[in-house]
């Protein structure tokens, strides 16, 4: 079982990555010809905003994660790199333009997240579900996977995604209870478990997945409790991955959890009754999004 190591401190500074966080320079023809449809249609993607290290394996695969709704959030999570304030008006042509690039691409499985659009009644709900549409409608026979945001427990709003029958619903818990305070201060941690387990009971068909960071200075016994919490909701699959500060401004790393340790964890998710577990340094909520549906979707 995983082994509680110590944190690190202010005394024992890492100021360097350990060998095994390494990424790819983004680059290559397909990251090249990606960069310039998102571009020219106008479109964002959480690979770019989020400065996510996979950006360069994943384009060069033809793979990318819309990012609707804007650029900008209106929340300030202390890990979270996108940028923060006030979002502009609702682009009501985007769910079109998202569909063109999903044909353009060829795209299998499609995967569509947002920032934080408190400012908006439904949360944005509306656009994701115009989204799923132009997806299909585009690009029929795709699977389509939402990373929605919390919707500030809207459950009506809730609906309206779940009605327009994405194959895979996820939501990021994104650390232990006793952090999000201090990462995710606009945030609840029992309402994000109620989104998991709503969304399951509204259409019980559909894949539920949620997305841990470790690192932020969680204990190994607070990590499995709340992976036993997402769990307990029916989410069928869990991402965990290193959590790494974007800048100085950020919360600072408080350790990093060797590739062993990463596979261990995934294996208590196994022992829990997850249906998938993608765990490593890494791993990103949207990394191999396609590879892990199908795999959940054939257990």
């Amino acid at each position: 079982m995983i082994k509680p190591l110590p944190i690190l401190t202010p005394d024992t500074p890492q100021r360097r990555h350990p060998s095994w966080i390494k990424a790819r320079i983004p680059g290559g023809g397909n990251y090249a010809e990606l960069k310039k449809l998102m571009r020219d249609l106008d479109l964002h993607t959480v690979c770019e905003e989020a400065r996510c290290p996979n950006i360069g394996e994943c384009w060069n695969s033809r793979t990318a994660t819309f990012m609707i709704l804007g650029d900008v959030c209106t929340r300030r999570c202390m890990f979270c790199a996108v940028k923060k304030g006030t979002p502009g008006i609702v682009d009501t042509d985007e769910p079109r333009r998202l569909g063109k690039a999903v044909a353009h691409l060829k795209l299998n499985h499609v995967v569509i997240t947002s920032v934080n659009r408190d400012d908006l009644s439904d949360g944005g709900a509306g656009i994701f579900a115009d989204c799923i549409t132009e997806a299909r409608k585009h690009r029929p026979g795709c699977t389509i996977e939402v990373l929605i945001p919390d919707l500030e427990g809207n459950w009506d709003a809730l609906k309206v995604i779940v009605e327009a029958v994405p194959e895979v619903l996820n939501h990021n818990t994104e650390t232990v209870q006793r952090l999000y305070r201090r990462a995710r201060p606009y945030a609840n941690y029992q309402q994000t478990l109620s989104l998991l387990k709503i969304g399951k009971k509204l259409n019980p068909d559909m894949l539920t997945k949620s997305g841990l960071m470790v690192g932020l200075g969680e204990t190994v016994i607070e990590l499995l409790e709340t992976m036993q919490d997402i769990r307990d909701t029916g989410c069928d699959i869990l991402t965990i991955g290193q959590y790494l500060s974007p800048s100085s401004r950020h919360l600072p790393i408080q350790r990093y959890y060797t590739p062993e340790e990463f596979d261990e964890i995934k294996e208590a998710g196994i022992e829990m009754g997850f249906r998938h577990v993608e765990s490593g340094p890494l791993v990103r909520s949207s990394y191999h999004a396609g590879e892990q549906a199908e795999l959940s979707s054939l257990l």
